[in-house]
């Protein structure tokens, strides 16, 4: 299967890849992206002065919308109930499902789609690392927010640490709010379901479901507004590096092709028009099958016998 970048990010050689190959990569990449995020934890205090700060700003630029879409998805449970289960899950199945929908349908789209998502999460990592965000849900209760992951945690199988099943909240970072991933990878979704779908309603789905993710996040208080901005923030610029991200790729490829490739072995003489391949022969030697020419007039016991010209130019003397 053929594969070629999307226009718009970059064309390379047509490569071909397999989903054997592509799983177990996609595989190591996520568990990197997992471990990495649990090693950014930082200083507690630190990850509630950032929250602090970027709620400080929010408010005095009047973007507060986390706010009145908390105390709406409290007060409702019709609509926080479904947020919590699309906060919770479709994050995990929506990005790997348009993965492979990528990687069977348009897989000349593939690699470049696989590049962008790969390495805008690996921005998101250092973001985590260098800014450590305390999320909404987690301040304090005088900030007005309430977790509505815990609060109808009884309608799921999470428990009141993130999405996590229960009693595996120690096993995520919860301060790894900046930026918002979630609204990344499903900004990333989007896009391609725009670009490569055929009908309306992979148009429609495109539109939704990043707009939905924005205010899935906000709504259940794990989100700022500005951690949704700098998600997206996130993503531009996982575009923009794609095209050389794959061509340094191509680059160490080829250098490891051409290190490790086994030595070509001297290919053979047959059909070389010169018989001896530029090799001198000894004095007396014959190729085999060569009809011995017969000593011309006046040579001695010893003498070499001319060749064949000597003895057509001889002949025509």
């Amino acid at each position: 299967m053929p594969q070629a970048e999307t226009p718009g990010i970059g064309v390379g050689p047509l490569t071909r890849l397999r989903w054997w190959t592509e799983l177990p990569l996609i595989l190591v990449v996520y568990a990197s992206y997992s471990a990495g995020r649990l090693l950014a934890r930082g200083d507690v205090s630190g990850a509630v002065d950032h929250g602090l700060a970027i709620l400080r700003l929010e408010k005095l630029l009047h973007i507060n919308a986390e706010h009145p879409l908390n105390r709406l998805f409290t007060r409702e449970a019709w609509l926080g109930v479904p947020a919590d289960f699309w906060y919770a899950s479709l994050h995990y199945l929506v990005t790997p499902a348009i993965l492979v929908w990528i990687f069977r349908r348009r897989a000349e789209h593939y690699r470049a789609a696989r590049t962008w998502l790969m390495t805008s999460t690996f921005i998101g990592l250092i973001g985590f690392s260098l800014m450590p965000t305390c999320p909404p849900r987690l301040l304090s209760a005088g900030h007005g927010f309430v977790d509505t992951m815990a609060h109808y945690s009884s309608y799921g199988w999470w428990g009141a640490e993130a999405s996590a099943p229960r009693g595996l909240g120690g096993m995520t970072n919860q301060y790894a709010a900046m930026p918002s991933l979630h609204v990344g990878w499903a900004l990333w979704c989007g896009v391609l379901l725009w670009r490569h779908g055929r009908s309306r309603w992979a148009r429609a789905a495109a539109v939704v479901y990043p707009l939905g993710t924005t205010f899935v996040v906000m709504g259940t208080a794990n989100h700022y507004l500005l951690d949704a901005v700098a998600g997206v923030a996130v993503m531009g610029v996982g575009f923009l590096l794609s095209r050389p991200v794959m061509r340094a790729a191509d680059a160490v490829s080829a250098r490891l092709r051409a290190r490790f490739a086994p030595v070509a072995e001297p290919s053979s003489a047959a059909g070389s028009p010169i018989v001896s391949a530029g090799c001198q022969t000894s004095a007396g030697e014959r190729i085999p099958r060569q009809p011995l020419s017969r000593p011309g007039p006046g040579a001695g016991p010893g003498a070499a016998p001319a060749d064949a010209g000597d003895g057509a130019a001889a002949a025509a003397r």
